[in-house]
């Protein structure tokens, strides 16, 4: 995801997605530690797996991640996420661009 492309409705997911400390935390562990699966990555954040879950949800929703999922060696299905590459850049100049590009105005 590039700045430089973002309408207004990906510029707000991506905010939105932002605006959580949780959601902070596992960008953060992904871009360190790389891809992860979910049992894992909640154990080193130290939060609930369903918790994770959502949080999940709305990082890739917004594009800030991705997912594949694999089979270990066992059998057992694994989840893999990984932080999406991404640069958010925030000027009065790309919030006018992206501003003209949404979907819902509430002006109107």
């Amino acid at each position: 995801m590039k700045s430089k492309h973002l309408t207004g409705d990906q510029l707000l997911a991506a905010l939105s997605a932002l605006s959580n400390p949780h959601r902070l935390r596992v960008i953060a562990a992904l871009a360190a530690g790389g891809r992860n699966y979910v049992s894992q990555l909640a154990r080193e954040l130290n939060i609930s797996r369903p918790l994770l879950h959502l949080h999940l949800q709305k990082l890739q929703e917004a594009g800030l991640v991705s997912s594949q999922m694999e089979l270990s060696d066992d059998g057992k299905a694994l989840n893999y996420f990984e932080a999406a590459p991404f640069a958010i850049t925030l000027t009065p100049a790309a919030v006018s661009e992206a501003v003209a590009t949404l979907t819902h105005n509430p002006d109107k």
